[in-house]
This record gives structure tokens, sequence and C-alpha cells, in this order.
């Protein structure tokens, strides 16, 4: 978890400041990839190339990835979006979306805080809600 809200805040701040929506493309297609096809995670290929080199050791927790998969596709999403926007000739926009991401992989990075989880947990608590009528 750690080496990819790195990746996705060095990477987006990157793409940011020097305003290169291919970055936010391909990193935000990545992570679509790994939320839908965990198992081809260009991310998870990147960690476990570079994880070893880099001293990280993986921390492993017993819960359901479905919550975490969803954060991620957000997080692609909005990425995915702020390429569109900056290719479209609004690079604020653009910008504005990188650093929502930003922001919420250091929040998820040092509070241990997942929007993207919570969002998820709240779909599926009203969907439950919706459905037991």
């Amino acid at each position: 978890m750690k080496f990819n809200q790195l990746a996705v805040v060095f990477v987006t701040l990157l793409a940011v400041i020097l305003t290169l929506p291919a970055l936010t493309l391909i990193l935000g297609a990545a992570m679509l990839l790994g939320a839908v096809r965990p198992d081809l995670s260009p991310m998870r290929a990147a960690y476990r190339l570079l994880g070893p080199s880099l001293g990280l050791n993986p921390e492993v927790v017993d819960e359901d990835p479905r919550a975490h998969h969803f954060a991620q596709g957000v997080g692609g999403t909005f990425l995915l979006a702020s390429a569109a926007f900056t290719l479209a000739g609004l690079p604020v926009v653009g910008a504005l979306l990188g650093v929502v991401v930003i922001a919420l992989a250091i929040l998820n990075l040092t509070e241990k805080i997942c929007v993207g989880c919570i969002m998820y947990f709240q779909y599926r608590r009203l969907r439950y809600q919706l459905l037991k009528r």
C-alpha cells in the first residue's frame, strides 16, 4: 500500500507540476487495470520489481480487498479525467483533479484513512438499505 501511495503522490505531483497529462493517463490506466484485474496490476508488478531493492516488506492485512480495489479505481478515474481535461485545454481543472488524488493518497499514507474505501462501504450500506425495502 505504501509503495502504491508514494508512487501515486510522486508521479501525479510530477505530472501536475510539469503539465504532463501522459503521466496521469498512464498512471490512471495502470490503477484502473489493477482495480479490475488485480492479478495484472502494473503497480503490483512494479512493487515486486522495486520493493525488495528499496528495502520494502509487504504489510499483510487480512481483510476484504474489494474496498481498496474500488478506491484504486476511483483514483484511476480521477487521474484519467485529469489527463482528459488537461488535453482538452483545461489544465487548471486537470491540475485540481490531480491535487485531489495527491491529497487523498497522502491522507491514506499518513493517517491510514482511505476515502475511497469509505465511499465503497457507504455505497454498500446504501445499496443494502435500498434493497431491503
